[in-house]
């Protein structure tokens, strides 16, 4: 009977000790936390305002928990406390969450008593991952500039070929001049130095008839080109300068689909649409400090994107490293690319909220353009013939219903155009 119940109390303890080992590896590996599941909710929610290795709106979280233990003594149930509720962490008088707070300029950390343990752990397991090793250059990865090719060949190649050319058949046509004088004295011919022949020259110039014809001839040459040069003057289509700060319509309205009223919103309500202040730039910049990977592109790449947000950061006094704006700003000269000449009236306000004119009308494609460019040529030709054929929407609007139904009676129409209310009239773009 004793050998049996020994049996018994050893069994118990075998299994007494695996529930405990389980119990121990399950709480452990909860306090571990999954960093996949960590990354999904630091993305959600911690973000906007941390990094994992570089200070922002608050501290880089890389690590956090092992840094807090070392230098501060603060377990993972203090972090707890602060995540959940920083406010009440700081009203306790803790002195880690008051020198925090104060740090970073009382802003207040936003409350998030919805995660739950797992949720926290499986965060700090996120931040605790080591960072990535930067990817190593591939060899033959260079970017080469567009200035030096044209189609896969580089300029000189096709210079050098075309001189090579030239001086093949120049040599060819020496060889052949040669080849024939040789013939000639062999045969016994005489090759006379000069002829008694009037030169062709001399000939034509003598020539009156074809002397009016050429001279009729550049004339009518001469005044058409002279009239396509005087007619180009002022015209700016294509221009495309060379800005001191490199900013891609297409990045921001075409890829990220912002607003062109967001940035030039006194296009609504002015004659003008306005530069936007570098102060509007900031609102995105001030926590996008660099390019994702995959915005790069053979011409532009990661690290050229990056140096032109530096440049933004310099423009405004803005200290990336300690998130703050040191009020020693520069002045960014802009390059203006469209410009109307100053007898013209142009509102934006009228076409973009009166008429609902979009801005590729006049832009052109800009979510498509990486350097902006004038689209139009924005001649008085041009203007005209969007007026005439802009149909005017009425509808809806009570002041312009009996204003349409004569001006209709009176054109013989069904919708009335710009031109037809008036839009061909000197004095509306004309002061």
């Amino acid at each position: 009977m004793k050998k049996v119940i020994h049996r018994k109390l050893s069994t118990n303890f075998l299994r007494l000790g695996l529930v405990v080992l389980l119990a121990f590896t399950s709480a452990l590996s909860a306090q571990e936390g999954d960093p996949a599941k960590g990354k999904s909710l630091f993305n959600a929610n911690c973000a906007a305002c941390h990094k994992l290795d570089k200070k922002m709106t608050g501290p880089a979280l890389r690590n956090v928990e092992a840094r807090l233990a070392e230098e501060q003594g603060l377990d993972r149930d203090w972090l707890y406390a602060w995540i959940r509720n920083s406010a009440g962490v700081i009203k306790s008088g803790d002195a880690y969450a008051n020198k925090i707070y104060n740090e970073y300029g009382g802003a207040a950390m936003t409350a998030f008593p919805q995660l739950s343990d797992e949720d926290i752990n499986n965060v700090l397991a996120y931040t605790a991952a080591e960072a990535p090793a930067p990817p190593a250059p591939v060899p033959g990865s260079e970017v080469v500039s567009q200035s030096n090719t044209s189609g896969g060949i580089s300029n000189e190649i096709i210079l050098g070929a075309l001189a090579i050319l030239f001086i093949l058949l120049a040599a060819g046509l020496y060889l052949v001049n040669k080849t024939l004088r040789r013939f000639a004295t062999a045969q016994g011919l005489d090759l006379p130095e000069s002829s008694g022949r009037t030169p062709l020259w001399k000939a034509f110039v003598q020539n009156q008839f074809l002397m009016i014809v050429v001279s009729i001839f550049f004339l009518l040459a001469s005044a058409y080109f002279i009239y396509g040069y005087l007619s180009q003057i002022g015209v700016d289509q294509g221009y495309q300068p060379v800005q001191p700060i490199h900013y891609s319509h297409k990045i921001h309205a075409g890829d990220n689909g912002i607003d062109c009223k967001y940035c030039h919103s006194s296009a609504r309500v002015s004659k003008h649409s306005g530069i936007p202040s570098l102060n509007v730039c900031m609102n995105c910049h001030k926590s996008i400090y660099e390019v994702a990977p995959e915005t790069a592109t053979e011409e532009y790449s990661k690290e050229f994107y990056d140096g032109e947000i530096k440049k933004l950061y310099e423009a405004v006094g803005w200290d990336d490293a300690e998130q703050k704006y040191t009020g020693e700003t520069k002045p960014v000269k802009w390059v203006r690319i469209h410009n109307l000449p100053d007898f013209a009236y142009f509102n934006h306000s009228q076409h973009v909220t009166v008429a609902g004119v979009e801005c590729q009308t006049c832009h052109g494609p800009v979510e498509e353009m990486e350097v902006m460019y004038q689209h139009a040529p924005l001649t008085m030709g041009w203007c005209i013939n969007c007026h005439r054929e802009t149909k005017v929407d009425v509808k809806g609007n009570a002041y312009y219903e009996k204003i349409h139904e004569e001006l209709s009676k009176k054109y013989g129409v069904d919708e009335l155009t710009a031109a037809q209310m008036g839009g061909l009239e000197c004095g509306k773009c004309h002061y």
